[in-house]
């Protein structure tokens, strides 16, 4: 059994590349609520004091593109009107048109080669589950949200005063075999007000955050580093560009499991880089949860407007019966993109609780929910 270390990082809700994941599913929200038929691919950029929207919406909702940016800036916590990214003050400028006819009509179940609702593109989606948490999650990337989460709760809780919307951690874990041991290293990056000093912010990392946010995980021996270059006072996107869809790891699985590439936020269902990934993940869990593995990956690839994907692959990496388990994941899962959506319930405005600290290991959604799985 080999000895090793794994790194995980997180970034916070005011990340530059989280405010503009926040913005997206914001607006992707805002039309499944009027429309649940709405096609939404939404990008969105942030610099400075401007948020540039682009993508393509086709939808009977009826937007306030600018009410819907300001109300999701403001939920973040940018608001200082001295700054040069603040609710109240940003300029938006919007280039969205509507889909391409050519997708939807892939897309569409009337008008589809294939007679059922075809997947809005093609590409490959990975799911991870693993019995090394009580989440199914690798505890990494589980305990690197933990961290960024806690210090999102004690700034809008008014606990700490210095704490400003930007940061990011890490956190290494050491493994024998299978097993993880200890955690050896964490790292802390925080945006801060300038009256916090380095030593200060320390302090409420090593006795307070640390210790209540990682448990047993925690311990007084592991390697600290906060806010490593000495301060970080000007963060978020006064001081960084933002895009949508760049920390695709960090809504993941932190590196331990395979990503196909392609980006969450922004788009609805009928995109399987979002709706499948989550479906991959709601299988793995169930290999997991039936215990015919400890970890278990799902792929699943698929071809632009054809609904049946082209290839489904189950890896257990020699932790239990993998053909157990490929038997089970073909017999009782669809992977359609419409049977995908209806199982899951996906037509639904609940795409902003999901756009920070992990689209994985989290109660309340549903591909995380526990569902007992029959065989078709």
């Amino acid at each position: 059994m080999s000895r090793f270390t794994f790194t995980s990082e997180s970034v916070s809700e005011g990340h530059p590349d989280k405010v503009c994941d926040y913005i997206s599913d914001s607006i992707l929200d805002a039309c499944l609520a009027q429309d649940t038929k709405s096609r939404v691919a939404c990008e969105t950029l942030v610099k400075s004091d401007t948020v540039v929207l682009a993508g393509e919406i086709t939808t009977n909702a009826t937007l306030d593109y600018d009410k819907i940016v300001r109300q999701a800036v403001k939920e973040i916590g940018y608001t200082d009107p001295t700054e040069p990214f603040c609710d109240t003050t940003l300029k938006l400028i919007s280039l969205i048109t509507r889909q391409s006819n050519e997708i939807s009509q892939g897309v569409t179940e009337a008008t589809s080669q294939s007679g059922d609702q075809g997947a809005g593109d093609q590409g490959i989606m990975f799911g991870y589950a693993t019995d090394e948490s009580p989440e199914m999650m690798p505890l990494p990337i589980l305990l690197a949200h933990k961290l960024t989460k806690g210090m999102a709760d004690d700034r809008k809780a008014g606990k700490v005063d210095f704490l400003r919307p930007d940061s990011k951690s890490q956190v290494s874990l050491t493994y024998d075999g299978n097993d993880p041991k200890e955690v050896t290293a964490v790292v802390i990056s925080t945006q801060h007000s300038p009256a916090a000093d380095q030593k200060r912010i320390t302090a409420y990392v090593r006795e307070d955050l640390g210790p209540r946010t990682l448990g047993q995980w925690w311990n007084n021996n592991l390697t600290l580093y906060v806010n490593p270059t000495g301060s970080f006072i000007h963060g978020g996107p006064s001081a960084d560009a933002g895009v949508t869809g760049r920390k695709i790891i960090v809504d993941s699985y932190g590196g331990w499991g395979r990503h196909g590439g392609g980006a969450f936020s922004g788009k609805d269902p009928s995109k399987v880089d979002r709706s499948s990934a989550y479906f991959c993940r709601y299988v793995a869990k169930q290999v997991v949860a039936a215990g015919i593995a400890k970890k278990a990956e799902i792929q699943v690839g698929y071809a632009i407007g054809m609904a049946k994907p082209v290839s489904v692959k189950v890896d257990t990496f020699h932790t239990g019966d993998e053909r157990a388990a490929a038997e089970f994941v073909m017999n009782a899962f669809d992977f359609r993109p419409r049977a995908i959506i209806e199982t899951l319930n996906l037509l639904r405005p609940i795409y902003r609780q999901t756009t920070n600290y992990g689209h994985f290991g989290r109660t309340g959604l549903p591909w995380e929910e526990p569902v007992a799985v029959a065989a078709k």
